[in-house]
């Protein structure tokens, strides 16, 4: 029987046990509880990944503007811009999770890495690091089931829903994902993998998740480019051998017991953080008389 990822220990334990790499274990769950062939998963994620790579390019080269106004080609400002604050591979980096975002939030086809939310950053972190680090698709793959595998550990023992434990539950966990994916691709060990996620959910424990106007618009882009920073730090420092301290599955029952104990107005109602600003209020009514005006004239039925 397959390992059922039920914590990060269980599953170096059961990769060493039977000689198998991360991704491989990841493999024979999805064959044991989808039962789906390998050529069938990897045919998945390959078409995966080729609708990341397109919704960066979507998101770099096509308008993107919201309803609501909150979203305008801010991807593309950045990717565009003649000054960089450390290098141009950290704005292509930053361009890029801001890329695959905003077509999310302007209605685009993402891929929800774990959810829609988060769509930016498994994109623009591995289409980045690809380009960097010259990889092949199938080193990004076997990279993205790695991700999925952490993701299954994070929804066990935490939550990856923002409405159940904030938007470190979403960003956070997307993170972790393309954190430890990023360790992999560059040749890292478990524990080097497992240490990215552990110092990543550090960075991004206690995260809210306060949508202006219940729009995954704002802040939800801009984090997506913070968390795919985030992401790569935390990689560095891992493959560096620098310790997190704290074990990675402590680290997830932490980000547990902080989203148990988050208000409700802290998970995706809009009833607190920035969407109960004074601007984001102001917001909020504005979309709301969008859609009212949007709602078909009762004499025109007639």
């Amino acid at each position: 029987m397959a390992f059922l990822f039920t914590d990060f220990e269980g599953w170096k334990k059961y990769t060493e046990k039977h000689d198998m790499k991360l991704f491989e274990t990841v493999l024979e769950y999805e064959e044991d509880q989808k039962g789906r062939s390998v050529s069938e998963i990897q045919a998945g994620l390959q078409r995966a990944y080729q609708v990341m790579k397109e919704a960066v390019e979507t998101g770099l080269t096509e308008d993107m503007s919201s309803r609501s106004g909150m979203i305008n080609n801010g991807a593309k400002k950045v990717f565009q811009h003649d000054k960089t604050v450390l290098s141009k591979e950290f704005q292509n980096l930053i361009s890029r999770a801001l890329a695959a975002k905003e077509v999310n939030s302007c209605m685009g086809r993402v891929v929800a890495a774990p959810t829609a939310g988060a769509s930016g950053i498994l994109p623009g972190t591995l289409y980045t690091l690809q380009e960097i680090h010259n990889l092949d698709d199938d080193k990004i793959i076997e990279g993205l089931l790695v991700g999925a595998g952490i993701a299954l550990i994070i929804e066990q023992k935490a939550s990856l829903a923002g409405a159940v434990g904030g938007c470190q539950a979403e960003t956070g966990s997307a993170a972790a994902m393309a954190s430890g994916a990023i360790v992999y691709c560059l040749d890292g060990s478990i524990d080097q993998i497992f240490n990215a996620v552990a110092i990543t959910i550090q960075c991004m424990l206690g995260l809210v998740c306060d949508p202006v106007a219940g729009l995954v618009e704002v802040p939800c882009v801009v984090r997506n480019a913070s968390a795919a920073a985030i992401a790569n730090s935390s990689a560095q420092m891992a493959l560096a051998n620098l310790s997190g301290v704290i074990p990675v599955d402590e680290c997830v029952d932490a980000m547990g017991e902080v989203g148990q104990s988050m208000e409700s107005k802290y998970k995706e109602t809009a009833l607190g953080g920035l969407a109960a600003t004074p601007t984001g209020q102001k917001i909020s009514k504005s979309v709301l008389i969008q859609d009212i005006e949007m709602l078909p004239d009762e004499d025109s039925k007639d």
